[in-house]
């Protein structure tokens, strides 16, 4: 089979196609073909070599966190899942992959997929993996958004923003949405209230029940927006970034809270729901074969992007 695999840390160029084994399943796993992934954050994070103290220097390593395809074989304990289902899921973010989702195959314990949502195709499907599940844990889990809150979402034209204006609004907040002129149409159209400029000062914005960031950038100064029992969750991990979520500690409810998305087939079936009940939909960016995998990585570099990024594995 196809997939796409780095022979070494650095720019998108060290991203190849390579010709490897197609992987077999075992107990409690699924193969699944896969017609579609997405580039995420986590992705540039391994290829870069950001995260070479989890992943360490043997290579080639896999590429792509999130899939969507059907299942071509099962293995022994896999009896909720059959040969031809559509499903949707991801790879364990902290296990290193000789083959990640962006691959013509990917065997995944079966308990982290789930039936893909009806009605959509798979391109789209995988535009709202890692990004829906990473919005649904940061306003349901980590913050605990209630209907009539006010909520700042940072970086909503992304692929975590746009599906956190979404989720937000269908669960009765009054959305905020920070990003570029250009999207505002396009944000409130997705459920925004109101959308500012993404260099807004923290002063413009107002004050928030609830903050999710996405830069992870200036968070001390947007702590500061939130109301007296007010949350902010950021999934923008990096140095400073966690060390803005260390000191908040000493803020009591005004603290700092980040997580490492790691959905599972709960998660994906309620995910599935909101889509479903069309509350949920995806925004796509832009599509790459997988031969121009290194070049979806270079245009998600650029960033000021609508939505995701998806790379169509199957013609």
């Amino acid at each position: 089979m196809k997939a796409a695999q780095i022979d070494r840390y650095g720019e998108p160029d060290v991203l190849r196609v390579n010709e490897v084994d197609r992987p077999v399943p075992g107990a409690g796993e699924v193969l699944v073909q896969v017609e579609a992934s997405s580039v995420n954050g986590h992705d540039v994070l391994v290829r870069s070599g950001g995260l070479k103290m989890i992943y360490g220097r043997k290579f080639p390593l896999g590429t792509g966190l999130d899939f969507a395809g059907v299942v071509a074989e099962t293995g022994p304990g896999t009896d909720g899942h059959r040969a031809g289902e559509r499903v949707w899921g991801t790879l364990h973010p902290r296990q290193r992959h000789l083959t990640g989702a962006a691959a013509e195959y990917v065997v995944v314990p079966a308990g982290r997929i789930a039936p893909a949502p009806a009605g959509i195709p798979a391109v789209q499907a995988a535009s709202l993996v890692v990004a829906g599940t990473t919005a649904l844990i940061a306003l349901r889990d980590s913050t605990h958004l209630a209907s009539g809150e006010r909520v700042l979402v940072r970086g909503a034209a992304g692929g975590v923003g746009t599906a956190a204006v979404q989720l937000a609004h269908a669960m009765g907040g009054h959305v905020t949405a920070l990003a570029r002129e250009r999207h505002a149409g396009a944000l409130q159209d997705l459920g925004a209230d109101r959308v500012l400029g993404y260099d807004a000062s923290p002063e413009e914005t107002g004050s928030f029940d609830v903050i999710v960031d996405t830069p992870g950038t200036e968070l001390e100064c947007y702590r500061r927006r939130l109301t007296r029992n007010g949350r902010m969750v950021t999934v923008g991990l990096s140095a400073a970034a966690l060390a803005a979520v260390a000191l908040s500690t000493v803020h009591g409810s005004r603290r700092i809270r980040t997580f490492s998305a790691n959905p599972d087939a709960a998660i994906l079936r309620d995910l599935a729901g909101y889509v479903t009940s069309g509350a949920l939909r995806p925004v796509v960016n832009d599509v790459f074969p997988l031969a121009g995998i290194a070049v979806a990585h270079r245009a998600f570099a650029r960033g000021g992007m609508l939505g995701k990024h998806v790379v169509a594995v199957a013609p």
